[in-house]
């Protein structure tokens, strides 16, 4: 310990393009992690002033943004924690092409007047859903707080208490309905809702009838919930929207893929729904936003709320929607380019052979013990809660570190290696790794046992 150089000894001798702050954090940061090695036992050589500003160096290279691209090893597909879906390669083409250059984003190009920037979902999301019309919003949180600010100011929303959901950042339906100058009127049971109890609730005051797809949670046993059909003809007949909180939104059946029958965007639609709000970042598999589909005349009262304004998204959520949404218009081809379909497509054979692959560039490390495991991977992202994906991870080991160490110096790597432990082992889950990224963990482990 004696033998590390002060901070300001080695910031003398740090490059001075670097911010002086900056530089000083990353400075701290080396010689805090030099004194952990030396504290644990893993470091018994004295320290080099050469060895030491190149790691500084390389510190501040690493950490020249706060936001970074990391390899996702822990198996779950939409992991909110990590970004969320990850974008498709047409995406990447279509960002490139519209946001480094001007685009008419709110330019009709036909007459050569201000056009809406919404105008370029409008004939796709018909051909995917039939629904009249789109808006989208920045996330579905304010995708669900538009369309009732818009559609039940100061009136009454009937919601079955079953569905009174809170997701994720303790975003709440109640509170939400409040918030949009509604009010709550809770309807049946958590567990049972009748038909009957929708209709005993209408009174003079209601303004819509909400219906909230428990997409993040699931009551099983003696339950009961109305068809849609039904909620849908009652509130025509009372000349109310029926509005679907979807959740994460659906184009495709994904029970191909051996999951449970989940309800897609069109299938609501067709059931009678008036409007419909769904993520997507989620299932959908493109960037964060809020959709909001349906009937013309109720999107055009949401086009008219002031909060619109603050709520809405920019070229770039617009452009690689539109690119994503296109995919779909080829299932075939969305399935294999959706970066999200592919992983959740992803056959246990898949996964093993990836596996097998990582496993054996890995094998001659020294003092690392490689094996391979059958394992379950996570949808996420609020998705199938109770259904897990076989599959088979890359299990890590060594007597040099323990598992949480090696945990941490994988997350320190130049691109970070985010692992699970179970076992008190580190897993590489190869259902969301690429091929593409196993030099990088290779050269990461190589660097962290030499």
């Amino acid at each position: 310990l004696a033998s590390l150089p002060s901070v300001d000894i080695l910031l003398k001798q740090i490059d001075s393009n670097y911010p002086h702050g900056k530089a000083k954090e990353a400075t701290q940061q080396v010689l805090a992690n030099l004194r952990k090695e030396v504290v644990e036992g893993t470091r018994q050589t004295a320290f080099d002033q050469a060895e030491i500003l190149s790691l500084v160096q390389k510190q501040l290279e690493e950490k020249e943004f706060s936001l970074r691209r990391v390899i996702n090893g822990t198996g779950t597909v939409i992991h909110t924690n990590l970004g969320r879906s990850l974008l498709s390669a047409k995406t990447q083409e279509q960002l490139l092409a519209t946001s480094f250059h001007y685009s008419n984003l709110e330019l009709d190009l036909e007459n050569g007047k201000r056009g809406s920037r919404y105008s370029h979902l409008v004939s796709i999301v018909k051909k995917l859903t039939g629904a009249e019309d789109v808006l989208v919003v920045n996330n579905n949180a304010a995708a669900v707080l538009l369309v009732l600010s818009s559609l039940t100011k100061e009136t009454e929303v009937l919601v079955s208490r079953g569905e009174l959901v809170e997701i994720g950042g303790a975003f709440r339906i109640p509170d939400v309905i409040t918030s949009s100058g509604g009010t709550i009127a809770e309807v049946g049971t958590t567990n049972k809702t009748h038909l009957t109890d929708y209709e005993k609730a209408l009174t003079e005051e209601t303004g819509a009838i909400l219906k909230v797809h428990t997409s993040n949670y699931r009551i099983v046993g003696f339950t009961e919930t109305p068809a849609l059909t039904d909620l849908a003809e009652l509130a025509h007949a009372n000349n109310l929207p029926l509005i679907n909180d979807l959740g994460s939104g659906l184009l495709l059946d994904m029970r191909p893929f051996g999951l449970p029958y989940e309800p897609t965007v069109k299938e609501v639609l067709d059931q009678g729904c008036d409007v419909v709000t769904f993520s997507g970042d989620k299932l959908l598999g493109g960037p964060q936003a809020g959709i909001i589909v349906g009937k013309r005349e109720y999107i055009e009262k949401m086009k008219k709320n002031q909060l619109l304004r603050a709520l809405r998204i920019d070229k770039m959520t617009l452009s690689a929607l539109e690119a994503t949404l296109a995919l779909y218009l080829d299932e075939k081809e969305a399935l294999q380019s959706v970066p999200t379909l592919q992983m959740i497509g992803l056959s246990e054979e898949d996964c093993l052979g990836k596996a097998a692959e990582l496993a054996a560039m890995l094998q001659p490390l020294a003092e690392l013990s490689v094996k391979i495991e059958k394992d379950t991977s996570k949808i996420g992202g609020g998705s199938y809660p109770e259904h897990l994906l076989p599959t088979y991870a890359v299990v890590l080991s060594s007597e040099r570190f323990t598992a949480d160490i090696l945990q941490e110096k994988l997350r320190f790597s130049a691109t970070p290696i985010i692992t699970r432990i179970k076992n008190d082992c580190n897993y590489l889950d190869l259902r969301t790794i690429s091929l593409e990224e196993f030099p990088t963990i290779l050269e990461s482990l190589q660097e962290i046992f030499k």
